[in-house]
């Protein structure tokens, strides 16, 4: 079998289970950083196709989503996404003028800015959700086999014993 003929998940190198070095904790996380990998890859060309916006673009839209209409401030976005304040402006200028996101002054802070979705992209991610979603469960089962899948219940064992407060 060559390589392009293996099935996807058989392609990862980070074993599932076993007596290696890292404790299941860890081997399950590195499972789920080369499965969101694997979902990154397939979603840049889907969200370009689908809704003309770069990867980068479419987290800040999904997470505008995820909000009051109101919207978030700038360094909000920034902080949740994990971007610099410098590129995360010039994104949110491109989606502007895609006429996806508006911006505001937020009242009584003359630097603050507020990011809110725009009603085309509420319809156009609503119109889009579904086969956006499925190309996310495509590219896990693709690149997760059965062994990955059953590893990854070590990152959420005993969960409610854990404090996230």
């Amino acid at each position: 079998m060559s390589g392009s003929d293996a099935h996807p998940a058989d392609q990862f190198a980070c074993p599932a289970a076993g007596d290696g070095l890292l404790p299941g904790e860890l081997r399950a996380w590195m499972i789920l950083l080369a499965a969101t990998g694997a979902v990154e890859q397939r979603m840049r060309s889907v969200v370009k196709e689908t809704l003309d916006v770069s990867h980068d673009e479419f987290l800040i839209l999904c997470l505008l989503a995820e909000q009051p209409r109101t919207g978030l401030r700038m360094t909000q976005v920034a902080d949740l996404l994990g971007r610099p304040k410098t590129r995360l402006t010039y994104q949110i200028a491109c989606l502007q003028r895609a006429g996806l996101v508006t911006r505001t002054s937020v009242c009584g802070d003359k630097r603050g800015v507020q990011v809110a979705l725009t009603e085309k992209a509420r319809a156009r991610l609503g119109e889009t959700s579904g086969l956006l979603a499925g190309t996310v469960r495509q590219a896990l089962a693709d690149s997760m086999g059965t062994e990955q899948r059953a590893a990854m219940g070590a990152l959420l064992p005993d969960l409610e014993g854990v404090s996230g407060d």
